[in-house]
């Protein structure tokens, strides 16, 4: 015959674990809700970062060809007119180039029509296209490209 703490403790056990289930069982229902939530919350939060992403990027895009087209759109660019102005300003293309911040061979290639400066060289060489033969010498003699000064212009402005 069992001894009747042994019973008692089993029964007291018993109880407390029916007990305890009952306290349980809507907790673990609004466990799996919350859970769900969470899970939903986190792929929002992705799908958020992501759409914020393409729109910056698209922003970014759509800020650079803006000021790309702005800039590029009185500057035009002829292989024939790049020479004359060298000859016209009496430099080299190895000067030329010091100048403007590219190669002596983007000079070559652009003068043979093997290539075509980008947005950024078309500014420059507008730039250039203002100088006359004085101010040209005295850059060179700085030895100050025209995209390292813009670009000093725009921190000083900052």
């Amino acid at each position: 015959m069992p001894n009747i703490g042994s019973v008692l403790k089993t029964e007291i056990v018993r109880l407390a674990r029916k007990e305890v289930r009952s306290y349980m069982a809507p907790m673990r229902k609004s466990l799996g809700v919350h859970r769900r939530n969470v899970e939903n919350l986190k792929r929002l939060l992705a799908e958020s970062n992501a759409r914020l992403a393409q729109l910056a990027k698209t922003q970014e895009r759509s800020v650079e060809t803006g000021s790309v087209a702005k800039s590029t759109a009185k500057v035009r660019f002829v292989a024939k007119g790049l020479r004359s102005l060298r000859s016209r300003l009496g430099v080299s293309a190895h000067d030329l180039a010091r100048l403007i911040g590219v190669s002596q061979q983007s000079i070559y290639n652009w003068e043979t029509k093997k290539a075509v400066p980008r947005a950024e060289q078309l500014q420059a060489l507008a730039s250039v296209r203002s100088l006359g033969k004085r101010e040209l010498q005295a850059r060179l003699r700085g030895r100050t490209p025209i995209r390292a000064a813009k670009r000093d212009l725009a921190k000083k402005g900052k």
